[in-house]
Formats: C-alpha cells, sequence, structure tokens
C-alpha cells in the first residue's frame, strides 16, 4: 500500500526541516556529552543520569526518524498559486459561525501541520473537511458527535 502523502504548506516544511537539522546538529551532540558524562560517573545500573540521557537519545532519534519519514512524502502546496475561489488547503479562511454569530479565521493545512491554537486546522479535520470546496457566502454544517454546527463562508484569500 502506497505511503499516505503528507500535505504540507512551504512554511510547514521549512518548520519541519529546520526542527531535524537542529536534532541532527545540536540535539544530538548535547545528548551525547550527556551520556558521556553519565557514564563518567561509574556505575550504570543505578545511574538516573545515564537513564535519562538514553531516553532523550531514544526520543531524539524517533523524531529524527519520523520527520524523515515526513518529509519523504511530504507534498509541498504552492501557497502563491492557491484558487481563492474556494477553500484549499493553503487558504486563510474567515467564517461566522451562525449559533454564536462569532467570526473565526483559520489556515487550512495538511494534518502535520495542524494547530487550533495557532488557527490551522487540517484538511481532514470535521471543520477542515467541510469547508474544502466551498466558496464565499456559502453556508455549511457539520455534525460532531451529535452536536449540529453551521458555518457561513465569509472570505477566503491566500495566507501568506
Amino acid at each position: 500500500m502506497a505511503e499516505k502523502k503528507n500535505i504540507l504548506t512551504y512554511e510547514g516544511l521549512k518548520q519541519l526541516e529546520d526542527e531535524l537539522q537542529d536534532l541532527k546538529v545540536n540535539k544530538r551532540k548535547e545528548v551525547s556529552q550527556k551520556i558521556k558524562e553519565a557514564r563518567e560517573q561509574g556505575d550504570l545500573s543505578e545511574n538516573a543520569e545515564y537513564d535519562a540521557a538514553k531516553d532523550e537519545q531514544r526520543d531524539i532519534e524517533a523524531r529524527i526518524e519520523e520527520i524523515d519519514k515526513i518529509l519523504k512524502n511530504a507534498e509541498v502546496v504552492v501557497e502563491d498559486e492557491v484558487d481563492v475561489d474556494t477553500v484549499n488547503i493553503g487558504c486563510l479562511v474567515r467564517i461566522l459561525d451562525m449559533e454564536f454569530n462569532d467570526e473565526l479565521e483559520y489556515k487550512i493545512v495538511g494534518s502535520t501541520e495542524a494547530n487550533s491554537l495557532k488557527g490551522k486546522i487540517s484538511n481532514e479535520s470535521p471543520v477542515g473537511k467541510a469547508l474544502i470546496g466551498a466558496r464565499k457566502d456559502d453556508v455549511i454544517e457539520i455534525e460532531i458527535n451529535g452536536n449540529s454546527f453551521k458555518y457561513k463562508v465569509l472570505e477566503i484569500q491566500k495566507s501568506n
């Protein structure tokens, strides 16, 4: 089975590349030094610093592997070329929560970049999925856990 493509914006791609570089260049070196210092303390069987450093090393290597896998299957959305007639990945969309008369603004991104606290929702999330393909003034209805939500698309724009 083909692996799922990881849809990324250029910003998301850059963040992952920077994190990978930091992990490989800085974090590996730091944890290696911690392991070396812990070894110098002698008996490793009851050495908490050594165990903690080895755990950190394992976490770093796992994250490096995870980022490598994401980047290997990355598909970058060119945000300058995003069509703003309809909601798409890479768009900034302003919507109206019709129940609370509250305006919300989201950037639609791939699941790898999603971070609702930063206003980035995944194209695979219930709201993101419903918004994809919607046009300005469309009203979308989403059902989540038996609750119904209505949103009106107010504006679609390029996010950069």
